[in-house]
């Protein structure tokens, strides 16, 4: 394609009607591919060689020449981001900031400041405002024509531009793309059905012609913004010469200075960097000694292994393992000689770790199957706080757990031990025959099987202080590890503030180190020769306390061998507690990391408590086989009192001792004592309700006499001991008995089945007073009993059962009013009976005591009903005897003497067995009975209060009544009030 209106050939017909290009028979012009001016340069992107692949100053190289540059003079001098292309050259390099710096001013200029062309201004002012009106009124006509120049061929350019279809403009333009390509070449109007025709060569052509003139308008369009930089080219021309002059300066320049810089390095750096090396040498050696001495003591690490567990010494093993295992992994990482050296003190590791626990295992059960009255009560306590230690550093800390399992056949062992030794010394037991040891203890008499009781529980309080003095030393080792992690942790602390001072010295050592490193090792860096150098003395320091660390481990196992063949000579232990002590102490500080956290620890500490109190439970759970085992056929439900007393006594003691020596109240041999309690309060009350039946279906109830040792017993209650009091030798004298009970010097005429019963129900107190676990129960049997005795005597004396039961011939006045007495004699002691109980109970436990309240409500009535059966009495003779009350002479009439007598006889009765005030009540009762039945009869026979002989013959007989009444001891001061037998007058 041409690239010209001019040069465009024209299309001719050939042979085949296909329109071919006439060729131009001058020769063919080659156009060179000239590439414009690069006006953007690239940016260094940092790829290029680093510090190390650069130039040395030292060592002679290629010489550079300005072909060498990598960037071409035209990008150099076309910058398009300078507001003037005639800068300085050395802006490139340099940055704009070169020229355009900003200079200090000088300190010898004084500041101008716009003041000082103040006056000048003012001056210029006028002359300025008229030379700006006459430029904008006539302006100058090279500027106006190059301005409109300018503008017309911008005008016109841009127009000619817009004739080029916007396809041609964009980035994306390839004629490789289908879509592109038909667009361009429309060959779809050039295809006909027979063949070229006439308008497809018009088509062609007109086509042609108009990419010829696209091409000429971007060619002019480019050639005049070439024009528009020309001068700015040519300025770049004229100085490239003085530029190859100063870079042919610059080249000698440093010629000169490579041969003074190969000079000095000849001389005066070459042998000190020798020697600088040499010392490196030396320090690389030293390191590499170091580092064999380091292979040559973990080499010895497996026979150091074995000889510390030959002896035992576990916590030492595991200490040299890890402080191996650890050199192995940052020292002696990838030492081929050691590749198989940490799995094999892993599996050594797992080994110890069986080994621990086996070893805690046997030390467990040889301590808690030895005699218990052996000493000292810690067996080997230094091998135990080993064992405890390895094990915590190893986080095996269900040791406890395996301490509790041979606790538990322990205590199994102690039961078995104490029957066979009883059985020993009971020739009755055949212990061919009978083989179990239930059968056996239940053969044992009570004596017998109670003196084992008490060997079995004195075993078990030595078992539990054995068991207790033990984990007392493990809680000793646990707390001491749990000091050891807070006290390093507070070094730490310290440690971490300290560290922030000594940073800025170790800091200047470090950048000695880093540039005797960056002499010595060409092509480095600063910051790389100081992390070099801070690596390399962070490993040596590292080296060193590692190195240190498993020799400190190998003198710590001589000193444990030293210390083991010491012990076995018979010297003094008091070293090996020292080196015990201290090498536990290293323990603690290399093996921090190891070691469990505060909060493991700390559960640690309570399962030792709980350890503890698991035992007391154990030790109270075989107490109870062996309680079972002889309650099972009943034997303990028929113990007496005195006897079960003492087994209360001696189970309540263990538990006593029990509790103050694990801290733990234990509930299962209470609660089994409890359960037999119950069945011998049981078998007690239903014994002493029996007896108290059986002694009212005999009683006649008659008057008793009361001996000497109820009297002393009625005191004793009086003086405040609730309690039944010793049996005293009768002396030479016996004293009689009498016939009142004295209480609080009040006269009580009793029957002799009460006096056993204040007796019963002290015994009940007793039981009490001797277990007071029962006394709910206790206080419910003895309300029943209360109740037992008040519904029983009301059968036997109200209800008349006792004519039938004794064979009385009739229930007397007089066996009313002792039932009466006997029964204010209960319901005094019943108070008293409550308040000993309240004593022996709980505050929530309060609310039986209102049995008591219903008991004395029911006592109460039941004299009542006395009194009233009394009154009834004589009311039926009234009636009966007054019924035949006529007014006549002879005066007393035979009636009210009959009526005397009869008040005279039920006055003997219960004169001396009631207290005058109930006396006088109860003929004041029935005193207005007879009233009553005189004012009726006297209104039946109509005699009237009238002053008539009847009235007389009445007053005469009343006269005689109240006489014989007033006559009976302590009724002398009784009104009688017999006017109210006369009806009033209306």
């Amino acid at each position: 394609m041409a690239s010209s209106h001019s040069s465009s050939p024209v299309p001719r017909a050939g042979r085949d009607r296909i329109f071919l290009k006439e060729r131009d028979p001058s020769p063919p012009r080659c156009r060179s591919i000239r590439s414009l001016p690069d006006v953007c340069p690239k940016e260094p992107t940092g790829g290029g060689r680093g510090l190390c692949d650069g130039p040395s100053v030292v060592a002679e190289h290629d010489r550079w020449t300005v072909y060498s540059s990598k960037v071409n003079l035209p990008a150099a001098l076309n910058d398009p981001r300078l507001a003037k292309r005639e800068s300085d050259f050395f802006t490139k390099t340099w940055g704009l900031d070169f020229a355009e710096t900003e200079v200090m001013p000088s300190f010898y200029l004084p500041n101008i400041t716009r003041e000082h062309f103040g006056p000048y201004l003012q001056e210029m002012a006028q002359r300025e405002r008229i030379h700006e009106r006459c430029k904008t009124i006539c302006p100058n006509k090279d500027d106006v024509d190059a301005v409109s120049s300018v503008t017309t061929n911008h005008d016109k350019s841009r127009a000619e531009l817009e004739q080029v279809p916007k396809i041609f403009m964009k980035p994306e333009f390839a004629l490789e793309d289908p879509a592109t390509f038909n667009t361009v070449l429309p060959w779809s109007h050039f295809n006909s059905a027979g063949g070229k025709s006439s308008r497809d060569v018009a088509s062609s052509k007109l086509l042609q012609e108009k990419l010829s003139h696209y091409l000429d308008v971007v060619e002019v369009s480019i050639a005049r913004q070439i024009s528009l930089r020309s001068e700015a080219f040519f300025h770049a021309m004229s100085s490239q010469h003085e530029l190859q002059d100063r870079l042919q300066e610059t080249q000698q320049a440093v010629a000169v200075l490579r041969g003074r810089t190969a000079d000095i390095d000849r001389v005066m750096c070459q042998g000190p960097l020798r020697a600088l090396r040499t010392a490196l040498t030396r320090n690389n050696c030293v390191k590499l000694h170091n580092k064999l001495k380091l292979m040559a003591a973990v080499h010895q690490t497996q026979p150091t292994v074995q000889l510390l567990l030959s002896t035992s010494e576990f916590v030492g093993a595991l200490e040299l393992i890890s402080t191996t295992k650890e050199v192995l992994q940052q020292e002696l990482q990838g030492i081929h000689s050691f590749r198989h050296l940490g799995s094999q003190l892993c599996e050594l590791e797992k080994l110890i770790d069986k080994m621990m626990v086996e070893d805690f295992s046997m030390y467990a059960r040889s301590d808690l199957s030895r005699s218990l009255k052996d000493e000292p009560q810690v067996l080997e306590k230094e091998r135990l706080e080993s064992l405890v230690f390895g094990l915590l550093r190893q986080r095996k800390l269900d040791f406890l757990d395996i301490y509790s399992d041979e606790m538990i056949m322990a205590a199994k062992a102690i039961v078995t031990q104490c029957v066979a030794e009883s059985v020993l010394h009971i020739e009755e037991i055949d212990t061919e025959v009978v083989t179990k040891l239930a059968d056996q203890m239940r053969v044992m008499t009570f004596p017998q099987w109670f003196e084992l009781l008490k060997n079995v529980f004195e075993s078990f309080l030595l078992f539990l202080q054995r068991i207790k003095a033990t984990l007392n030393v493990i809680k000793n080792v646990v707390l001491e590890v749990l000091a050891s992690n807070q006290r390093n942790r507070l070094l730490e602390e310290a440690s971490s503030g300290a560290s922030c001072q000594e940073a800025s010295h170790s800091q200047s050592l470090l950048q000695g180190e880093a540039e005797l490193a960056y002499l010595t090792h060409e092509g480095l860096f600063i910051s790389d020769a100081l992390n070099e150098a801070q690596q390399q003395q962070q490993q040596q320091q590292q080296q060193q306390q590692q190195q240190a660390g498993v020799q400190d481990q190998s003198s710590v196992v001589g000193s444990r061998t030293q210390q083991s063949r010491t012990e076995a000579g018979g010297s003094d232990s008091a070293f090996g507690t020292t080196e015990t002590s201290v090498s536990r102490e290293q323990s603690f500080m290399s093996a921090e990391n190891m070691m469990p956290t505060d909060h493991e620890l700390n559960r640690v500490i309570n399962n030792i408590q709980e350890l503890l109190h698991s035992a007391s439970d154990i030790s109270h759970d075989r107490c109870v086989k062996v309680l079972t085992a002889r309650a099972k056929d009943g034997s303990l439900e028929r113990l007496s009192s005195a006897e079960f007393v003492c087994l209360s006594q001696a189970v309540e003691g263990f538990v006593r001792d029990t509790e103050e020596l694990c801290g733990r109240r234990s509930v299962s041999l209470r609660g089994a004592l409890q359960s037999q309690a119950n069945r011998f309060v049981h078998r007690f009350h239903e014994e002493r309700k029996t007896k108290l039946s059986l002694l009212l279906d005999n009683e006649r109830w008659k008057q008793a006499e009361v001996p000497a040792e109820f009297q002393d017993l009625v005191n004793s209650i009086a003086d405040g001991r609730i309690s039944l009091p010793e049996r005293k030798i009768p002396g030479p004298e016996e004293r009689k008995p009498t016939e009142f009970l004295l209480v609080n010097g009040q006269k009580y005429a009793v029957v002799g089945t009460v006096l056993l019963l204040i007796r019963i129900f002290l015994e009940y107190c007793q039981c009490v007073n001797d277990i007071p676990s029962i006394a709910t129960d206790m206080l419910t049997r003895l309300s029943d009993l209360l109740k037992h005795f008040n519904s029983r005597s009301c059968q036997l004396v109200l209800g008349a059962g006792a004519l039938q039961v004794v064979g009385l011939k009739t229930i007397t006045t007089k066996n009313l009013a002792l039932a009466s007495r006997c029964l204010q004699l209960v319901v005094h002691y019943i108070p008293i009976i409550r308040a000993h109980f309240e004593t022996k109970l709980q505050p929530k436990q309060f609310s039986v005591l209102r049995h008591f309240d219903h008991i004395t409500k029911d006592y109460n009535d039941h004299i009542a009903e006395i009194s009233a059966k009394l009154v009834a009495i004589m009311d039926s003779l009234f009636e009966k005897v007054l019924s035949k009350y006529e007014v006549k002479a002879p005066m007393p009439s035979a009636c009210f003497r009959n009526v005397c007598k009869q008040m005279s006889k039920m006055h003997e009765a219960i004169y001396e067995l009631l207290p005058e005030e109930q006396t006088q009540m109860l003929f004041l009762r029935i005193n207005a009975s007879f009233k009553m039945h005189l004012k009726r009869q006297l209104a039946r026979l109509g005699v009237v209060n009238d002053g008539g002989p009847q009235h007389g013959l009445v007053v005469v007989d009343v006269a005689f009544y109240t006489e014989n009444v007033q006559a009976l001891k302590s009724l002398e001061r009784l009104d009688l009030n017999m006017a109210e037998i006369w009806e009033q007058k209306r």
